[in-house]
């Protein structure tokens, strides 16, 4: 007798792990190793106006190691690679862009970026006893990608290096001047990553449970809601108006007085029509995507804006085929290398970049095991969190080896293994595979360089609202004390304003005269750490979290104090069943970039 719509219907088991060449034979030369049993049909039905849908059974859900049908394994890896596609190109495309870097540069970084997504998602899909109840890995589908963190720090550092001189700075032939291309400045990113690194793989040893009581969502809220609301600022909005390089200053003369260039196919000045026409058509696909579509595109729907919206802009002109051209058609990791050394202003900056990225991977973790169907509770759950940071801090040190700026869990991944009801890691595998076809051949980079900056602001910029979005779902699992309401205003009041007058903290140190190196570079580091929001937001809320003591009611002493399994702040009289549905709730909520 069939299971009706709403039941769950217990994990598919394991299988018994020895070779077996007839189980592959039957696998790919069977209907049943192909297809097995699941409804294809409800992975890819759209949901169209006044169209009649059908109650079915759900599919089954398969466990991380249960036995996957071979074409269900390709479309399910298909698919976490497309919901990743658009997170994996947008920070080399940034950085590129910043830093005024040539096409045939761009576009390698851009496949540097997925094929060492590609190759160290698979190490943080493993899950390698190392000693004791050490792992390196999680043993689930959590796949990586650059960090969004990443980015505003860049943007610090970079503004730092072209005030200081390291960077260039060119002088047109109307006399204006601008920055000049600093691949320089990409390598200081690199070498100071990969040291940095070392703190992750040092944090990964620190139980979870202490973690979480120093950095608790208060402070991890915060910082997730900072990056998304600067990385709008920064680089969405300014792309939907046509560009993020100095053309959105709108300069009367000089190579950016049209946007991106005056050598684009159809420059237009910054904030056109046309512009902010085709960054909401791109913006527009993907809310409409989520209304009508089937829950394979819904998972794509980023992917899909970006289609929309280059088939409009090549109609219309919009579109130059320079850089497909220019593309290899095949390439791989150093192709283009990078003098990898480190920037010593940058490090303190880049060292709280990856304590957030370990908290980041704490609450993804959580979330991953709890949509895989595996303990969330115990010594296993947190050998995957331990494992899951570690891999992390491996994966920064040999990302910055492989030219590409440190990674960090994929959350929205996540919601995949929910809707297809696959947890299987061999889906993850082949999500691997793709990525690395999609580093591999080079012309698709070219096509990713192409696409307009209105059609890439118009899905960036949702795409980083969602990280706005994952921060405040974490804060609302705060208990909203005045306590509470006191520290998030302090933060704050420093991130936003930050925000608004990027040149806030620019001249604190223009009074100290003649500084040596040492004093410099450790000014510069401050400078940095005060110009980015998302970093001084999460200092004033650390700090604060230990210095203003917990608030009492009514004689009961309220502690913000971690879960050791969810990371919920509770007070001491709060055990009642709607806590614990919060707690549960956290774990799906403290999903970061």
């Amino acid at each position: 007798m069939s299971e009706p719509a709403n039941t769950q219907p217990s994990p598919t088991p394991a299988p018994q792990r020895r070779f077996d060449i007839s189980h592959y034979i039957h696998k790919v030369s069977t209907r049943d190793g192909w297809l097995g049993d699941y409804d294809f049909g409800w992975l890819c039905t759209p949901v169209l106006p006044f169209m009649k849908t059908k109650k079915s059974r759900l599919p089954p859900f398969y466990a991380i190691d249960a036995q996957l049908p071979l074409l269900l394994a390709i479309v399910c890896g298909l698919q976490h690679a497309l919901a990743m596609l658009a997170g994996l190109i947008t920070p080399p495309i940034i950085f590129a862009s910043a830093l005024r870097l040539p096409s045939d540069m761009s576009a390698y970084m851009i496949s540097a970026s997925l094929i060492s997504c590609g190759i160290l998602s698979l190490v943080q899909m493993s899950r390698i006893h190392l000693f004791g109840r050490f792992y390196l890995g999680t043993g689930l589908i959590t796949v990586v990608g650059t960090s969004f963190a990443t980015l505003s720090t860049g943007f610090a550092i970079f503004d730092a290096m072209y005030r200081n001189g390291t960077c260039p700075t060119i002088t047109n032939a109307d006399g204006s001047t601008g920055r000049g291309p600093c691949p320089d400045a990409y390598g200081y990113l690199l070498g100071t990553s990969l040291v940095c690194s070392f703190l992750n793989m040092a944090l990964s040893f620190v139980p979870p449970k202490t973690l979480q009581k120093i950095f608790p969502p208060i402070v991890t809220g915060t910082v997730i809601v900072m990056i998304g609301a600067s990385l709008i600022g920064h680089s969405g909005a300014l792309n939907w108006g046509g560009g993020s390089n100095d053309c959105h200053l709108r300069p009367e003369t000089g190579i950016f007085r049209l946007c991106p260039t005056i050598n684009a196919p159809r420059p237009l000045p910054w904030g056109s029509p046309e512009f902010i026409g085709l960054g909401f058509l791109s913006f527009s696909s993907i809310i409409l995507t989520e209304i009508f579509g089937s829950p394979f595109l819904k998972n794509a729907s980023i992917i899909v804006g970006l289609i929309v919206g280059c088939i409009v802009a090549g109609a219309a002109g919009y579109i130059s085929d320079s850089t497909i051209k220019s593309a290899p058609a095949i390439t791989f990791l150093w192709v283009h290398t990078f003098k990898i050394r480190v920037y010593g202003p940058a490090v303190l900056p880049m060292l709280a970049v990856y304590i957030s990225l370990a908290m980041e991977a704490i609450g993804d973790i959580a979330a991953s095991a709890e949509a895989s169907r595996v303990a969330v509770t115990g010594e296993e759950f947190e050998s995957r969190i331990q494992g899951g940071v570690l891999a992390d801090g491996v994966g920064g040190f040999f990302s910055a080896l492989f030219t590409n700026a440190p990674l960090s869990i994929f959350a929205q991944n996540n919601g995949i293994i929910v809707i297809t009801r696959c947890a299987n890691r061999t889906a993850g595998r082949w999500c691997c595979a793709f990525l690395l076809l999609f580093g591999i051949i080079g012309k698709i980079s070219g096509v990713f360089l192409a696409i307009p900056n209105p059609v890439l602001g118009g899905v960036t910029t949702f795409l980083f609202a969602s990280v706005m979005t994952s921060g405040l779902k974490v804060l609302t699992y705060l208990k909203w004390t005045r306590r509470d309401r006191f520290i998030l205003a302090a933060a704050l009041s420093f991130g936003v304003g930050n925000l608004l007058d990027p040149d806030w903290f620019t001249h604190l140190f223009d009074g100290v005269e003649s500084p040596n190196a040492g004093l410099q570079g450790f000014m510069d580091s401050i400078t940095i750490i005060l110009s980015t929001p998302f970093l001084i937001s999460g200092v004033v809320a650390v700090l604060l979290n230990f210095i203003i003591p917990a608030e009492e009611v009514e004689g009961k002493h309220i502690e913000t104090v971690e879960d050791p399994e969810a990371g919920v702040p509770r007070g001491d009289h709060d055990h009642d069943n709607s806590s614990s549905h919060d707690e549960k709730e956290y774990k799906k909520g403290q999903t970061a970039i």
